[in-house]
């Protein structure tokens, strides 16, 4: 793969337009960011879980703030690579194009989690799980294997190229119009859901498959022979710090959220992340940490020194394994080379948030309630589309927001309607619309 190729600020969509001045200082990766922030379903992920429950008295991370954070730390790792890649092709006449990674990768920290339906990841497993094990298996005959596997797969990474991409009713084409290197720097997964494998994870959709393969031929992504006689693209080498951002923010963040919901002891989260430094670092740092009393304020100083340094090695990494990339021969994240020190205190840290932080009480409680209430909606809004005609159905379908397309002409755009509308809602919304359809939620009442 190559650079000049790469970084295409062409939108999907909008094709025509291409290379028509719009004037100003913002290049069209810019505006792709600047899009995103403006927009209803990025809004929409202040109300949507990330890990914990959202906050009563203390306030931890939702799914907006950490989409916020892991755009900071894309983009600096974006830039110092960058800086790097410039020296190494100063030669070379579309240098210059190296300066926009950084609001590329930016724009894509910022919408790879607009796909998540409400619930956490728990709410991607009760997608899935709705139609594998659930009511949702009877419906099982009216789809192709294709279709079936994207169901009973249901992956947020997949429903954000959707999002994104798709032209829901009233919309203009190219769903919200973003540059292919944007659009392609979301995609972890770049293949269908047929590939998914035993972690279920995949890129894109039946529905959108057409639509990656345009982005990927338009930036000459590498298309790898696998040893099972399918094709599967290469990753869009900025997939790579995309990754390594989101995986940064939550493991560090999970554990200082943690602290604050008294799920681990101050002791255990410092003695964590000091465990990322060597002993000479470890002395200075306790230092420092002798004139702060605040446990949460250490920690905070010790999530910015992790944050920083992480960053730092992953960006060595991609650049010590440019090559390997560009080819499509470089395998597992960039966390997975870092050095060891560094390496072993993040696996440690993973360790831990699964050991004492994914399986606490609130963590599980808003899982089985998410798990309830997606399992609900889905039956209910499921059997409407399959079954317009009936009184419940008509009353059903009239509150579903008019750019889903519930009257698809074939049931799997009408099921996809269903997960369309059901992944977008937030945590409040599904919460009350399961009261109202339950009857335990009246509006004069």
């Amino acid at each position: 793969m190559e650079w000049e190729r790469l970084i295409n600020d062409k939108r999907l969509g909008l094709e025509h337009m291409h290379g028509r001045g719009k004037g100003g200082q913002r290049t069209d990766f810019r505006r792709d960011y600047d899009r995103l922030v403006f927009s209803s379903p990025f809004r929409r992920l202040q109300n949507k879980t990330q890990v914990f429950p959202l906050p009563g008295s203390i306030f931890v991370h939702n799914r907006l703030t950490h989409s916020l954070e892991v755009s900071c730390v894309g983009k600096s790792m974006a830039d110092a690579i960058a800086s790097e890649l410039r020296q190494k092709y100063a030669s070379a006449a579309w240098v210059n194009q190296l300066y926009h990674l950084g609001d590329i990768v930016a724009a894509a920290c910022l919408a790879h989690d607009l796909g998540n339906p409400p619930f956490g990841h728990s709410g991607e497993k009760a997608i899935s799980t709705f139609f594998s094990e659930g009511a949702g298996r009877e419906y099982r005959h009216l789809f192709t294997d294709e279709q079936w596997a994207d169901f009973t797969n249901f992956e947020g990474n997949a429903n954000a190229l959707r999002a994104l991409t798709h032209q829901f009713r009233g919309r203009r084409p190219g769903g919200f119009a973003m540059t292919y290197s944007t659009l392609a720097s979301i995609v972890k997964y770049p293949y269908c859901s047929q590939l998914a494998g035993d972690k279920g994870k995949f890129g894109f959709f039946i529905s959108e498959s057409g639509t990656f393969r345009k982005i990927a031929e338009e930036l000459g992504l590498e298309l790898l022979p696998s040893p099972d006689g399918t094709s599967r693209y290469a990753r869009h080498p900025l997939v790579y710090i995309v990754e390594a951002a989101d995986d940064i923010c939550y493991e560090v963040m999970d554990l200082e959220d943690a602290h604050k919901l008294k799920i681990l002891t101050a002791k255990e989260v410092i003695n964590t992340l000091l465990d990322f430094f060597p002993a000479d670092r470890q002395e200075h740092m306790h230092d420092v940490m002798e004139h702060v009393d605040d446990p949460n304020e250490k920690i905070s100083y010790l999530r910015s020194c992790v944050v920083g340094t992480l960053v730092d090695r992953c960006a060595d990494t991609f650049i010590a394994n440019e090559q390997a990339i560009l080819a499509g021969a470089f395998t597992g994240s960039l966390l997975d080379h870092i050095p060891e020190i560094e390496r072993n205190a993040y696996r440690n840290a993973s360790k831990i948030s699964n050991d004492k932080i994914y399986c606490a009480r609130d963590v599980v409680d808003i899982e089985l309630a998410g798990n309830s209430i997606i399992t609900f909606l889905l039956e209910k809004l499921t059997h409407a589309v399959l079954n317009p005609t009936l009184n419940y159905s008509r009353l059903l379908l009239s509150q579903v927001p008019q750019q889903y397309e519930v009257d698809a002409p074939d049931v799997y755009g009408k099921v996809q309607a269903v997960l369309d509308h059901v992944s977008a809602m937030t945590d409040v919304y599904a919460l009350d619309l399961y009261r109202k359809l339950n009857g335990m939620s009246l509006p004069a009442v």
